[in-house]
């Protein structure tokens, strides 16, 4: 079956591919959104659309999805099961896939007490490695989680997952990938990368398991702004790790955002010579005007136009 989606056309083609992130806003208004994609557009193959991130309220990440293709752009979906229960989740995939929604990313979701309604439940009525196999058996042998058949096949849907290379237990990290890939995930997206020597022992765990040949993994990077940015992750985004000395060169530059880009162009051009990376995922969190620079510093742009 050919690929669905420019993404996987990118990254079956042995390109190596670049993915944007852009956060849906607080409102339902989507001018400053649309702004940011344009600029970003030529400079990623397709665009993470986060689903209510950090548990706080944002516009819905199909509704700006719908609006990425209007723009003729291309969404990856971001899809948590903290907010939707199995009936939800499987009506919300159908709905995105009608109006042209090709990739998706199947993610647990940060706990609801983190966001601006600490008060509501997490619903989880499936967990994220069974979103996987759900959204795997609604492609390929066209059922429902209860068993139910589809009316009509889905088109071809490109599935996608996270991984976190330095949460402990490090043993673990690559058994949990190796789960998610069994389940049905076709692509990964990394947590951000600052730990570059532990990324690397994670890679090489993952080619002595031969995942490296079943998934394409997508190294996460994140363009720091400042000291204070640096710490507070450091200090309270889970398995989140981020060297002293990373923190210390962003202290000490003269121009600190200058430095950040620089140490993201850094680690992109690393992860390019590691063996089984396929592309990088750069989350600029409310910076996207710094990915173009970032992708043409990498030596990542023009990026590849490939035809039907």
């Amino acid at each position: 079956m050919k690929p669905a989606s420019k993404l996987e056309k990118i990254l079956s083609s042995g390109h190596f591919a670049v993915t944007g992130e852009l956060s849906p806003p607080k409102s339902a208004d989507l001018e400053m959104l649309k702004r940011h994609a344009e600029a970003m557009r030529n400079y990623v193959d397709s665009y993470n659309i986060t689903d209510n991130q950090t548990a706080i309220v944002r516009t819905s990440s199909i509704g700006v999805a719908a609006t990425l293709i209007r723009m003729g752009l291309e969404p990856n979906v971001q899809v948590t099961v903290r907010d939707r229960n199995r009936i939800g989740l499987q009506s919300d995939l159908l709905g995105a896939v009608s109006f042209g929604c090709r990739n998706f990313l199947c993610l647990q979701g940060d706990h609801a007490k983190f966001g601006n309604e600490p008060q509501s439940k997490n619903v989880n009525d499936i967990d994220s490695v069974q979103l996987l196999q759900a959204v795997k058996n609604m492609r390929d042998k066209g059922v429902f989680i209860g068993g139910g058949k589809l009316e009509q096949p889905l088109p071809r849907i490109f599935i996608g997952a996270v991984a976190n290379p330095f949460a402990d237990p490090f043993a673990y990290r690559s058994l949990r990938l190796a789960k998610k890939i069994a389940a049905g995930a076709q692509f990964i997206q990394t947590q951000s990368i600052f730990d570059l020597d532990r990324f690397e022992k994670w890679m090489e765990k993952v080619r002595e398991m031969g995942l490296d040949k079943k998934v394409y993994i997508m190294g996460g990077i994140i363009p720091l702004k400042s000291p204070g940015a640096c710490r507070y992750m450091q200090n309270n985004v889970p398995g989140m790790l981020i060297p002293e000395e990373i923190y210390t060169r962003i202290k000490e530059a003269q121009d600190k955002k200058k430095e950040g880009i620089r140490i993201a162009v850094e680690t992109i051009l690393r992860l390019r010579e590691i063996a089984g990376v396929a592309g990088v995922h750069i989350m600029a969190i409310g910076w996207e005007e710094v990915i173009p620079e970032i992708v043409e510093r990498s030596g990542l742009y023009p990026r590849p136009s490939l035809e039907e």
